[in-house]
């Protein structure tokens, strides 16, 4: 692990109906990277768009290896889809890759976008969580989005931030905008 500072890893968790987690993530990951720090971003229900922070951290990592962001899902899923199973054994797969991830003690910080809902769907277990928790060095901080965090999610955080929808575009009937949804 690369973490040079005697810092504690943190578990982080951005929540709420709001908008802004992943920003909020993506801006602690560009200042880790800043400072030298191996950061691994993996995006469990984006999986079927084409994201502007994909080329953004892809320009980042040409400049050198210690950030890397991975999609792992198959986008947004509702409940009772037809496709459900698919959508759990994405979220699993990518589940295990962020177990092996830490555990390799590769990274300083992983961040799990969007694993709040693969796991308020019910695609990942609370057994599965104790895991993940198990697996994490005691230096890597680990973040996780998305709205509906679990209460065990947000017991056993150090830091929890809940963004709280005020006003939006898209109430007035204004699509996602490039660049600011995307």
């Amino acid at each position: 692990m690369r973490n040079t500072m005697e810092n504690k890893g943190l578990i982080i968790v951005h929540t709420g109906d709001g908008k802004g987690k992943t920003t909020a993530a993506l801006g602690m990951a560009i200042r880790a990277w800043g400072n030298d720090l191996h950061v691994l971003i993996l995006q469990f229900i984006k999986g079927s768009w084409n994201y502007g922070e994909l080329k953004a951290i892809d320009a980042l990592a040409s400049l050198n290896a210690c950030i890397e962001i991975r999609q792992g899902g198959l986008g947004f899923s509702q409940r009772g889809a037809k496709a459900e199973e698919e959508h759990q054994r994405a979220a699993a797969e990518l589940l295990q890759t962020a177990m092996d991830e830490l555990q390799s003690e590769v990274w300083d910080m992983v961040i799990l976008d969007e694993f709040n809902y693969a796991y308020s769907f019910g695609f990942i277990s609370a057994g599965d969580l104790e895991r993940l928790f198990s697996a994490r060095p005691d230096g890597t901080h680990l973040i996780f989005t998305g709205r509906n965090a679990s209460q065990e999610l947000i017991d056993r955080a150090d830091l929890v931030t809940e963004m709280h929808l005020i006003k939006h575009p898209f109430q007035r009937g204004i699509k996602a905008q490039k660049g600011v949804e995307f």
